[in-house]
């Protein structure tokens, strides 16, 4: 008797312990390049979901172990992983809706702004249609500063300096860059730091995180201070099956998670990032280039009418609401 009593309790107890196994849910999260502010949002989410839930729900983030980070958005459509952050002018045809929040020169001028107009953008309808092509929803934006310009050789002092430059520039800051006479070529991210070497481009526009973080600041010569003709949006995308299959307390502890994981990346940012910014730029002796206001103005003038009308006309082809996706992003930045 005494030897079937164990017997039972050894069973439970195995059943017990792989019930509980089978109820731990695990998240693979595809990322890029190696951990920096980019991806503290993703980090710190992955920290509070496992919190929340006392780690029976857990994110692994893989930096380019899942796939490449224009494959990110095919990848999460086949199931391959839950979780993947993107840019959405790497591929511009998968996601049009977002690529308006990529026009140039759309005056969004801090990372809460940014925040607040991609959250508006991303709850519309048509945005939500868009992304749910790929069995995607979206989770939160990745909010970037403003871009600016490391070159190397000569500096270009004045705007017209820049015709016949070859500069990595994707999405509207392609177009702004094209206008003053630039040669914009798309890559990603993972590819300008060799183009740059090669003497394939000769300046890149990024955030100040990703110009330390790729290296293009290493044979730098000049950096422009106050060009900022727009930034690109990098949301993190969730599979809409592996999200409808979380348990009602693992979707709170991931949704309820957002909020301060984006407060956390703009702290972040603003107290680890931008502070190393301008001492790196002074210790490698790298010229800052600040053009006149009137002339920025006047480049504004120039691109962001045409290249919204451009956006408007071409989306509005796909059958999206490309007029009103444009008045709602103005409206939320004239608004925050």
């Amino acid at each position: 008797m005494k030897s079937k009593m164990m017997g039972v309790a050894v069973s439970a107890l195995m059943i017990t312990a792989f019930t509980g196994e089978a109820l731990a849910t695990e998240w693979n999260v595809s990322l890029w390049g190696k951990r920096r502010a980019f991806t503290e949002n993703v980090e710190k989410i992955a920290e509070l979901v496992k919190e929340k839930t006392n780690g029976e729900f857990t994110l692994n983030l893989s930096y380019g172990g899942l796939a490449k980070n224009k494959e990110n958005l095919d990848g999460i459509s086949i199931g391959a992983f839950e979780m993947a952050q993107f840019c959405a002018g790497y591929h511009a045809d998968k996601n049009p809706s977002l690529t308006v929040l990529e026009l140039p020169f759309l005056g969004v001028g801090s990372l809460e702004q940014e925040i607040q107009v991609s959250q508006t953008l991303y709850a519309h309808p048509a945005v939500v249609a868009d992304l749910a092509r790929w069995n995607a929803t979206l989770l939160m934006p990745t909010p970037m500063p403003q871009y600016n310009i490391v070159g190397s050789g000569d500096a270009p002092k004045k705007l017209a300096d820049f015709a016949g430059m070859t500069v990595r520039a994707t999405g509207g800051i392609g177009e702004a860059m094209e206008a003053l006479g630039a040669v914009p070529t798309s890559m990603t991210a993972s590819e300008v730091r060799q183009a740059m070497d090669s003497g394939v481009i000769k300046a890149a526009s990024f955030a100040p995180h990703a110009h330390m973080a790729f290296g293009t600041v290493e044979n730098a010569t000049w950096w422009t201070t106050n060009l900022n003709p727009g930034t690109v949006n990098c949301p993190v995308v969730v599979n809409t099956d592996a999200l409808n299959a979380l348990s009602d307390s693992e979707r709170e502890a991931l949704l309820g998670s957002v909020d301060e994981a984006l407060a956390f990346y703009v702290q972040n940012y603003n107290e680890k990032t931008m502070v190393k910014w301008y001492p790196l730029l002074e210790e490698k002796g790298i010229e800052q280039i600040t053009y006149d206001p009137a002339a920025i103005a006047d480049l504004k003038e120039k691109v962001a009418g045409p290249a919204a009308k451009a956006w408007i006309e071409e989306n509005a082809a796909r059958g999206l609401p490309a007029q009103e996706l444009y008045d709602l992003v103005v409206s939320t930045v004239a608004g925050s």
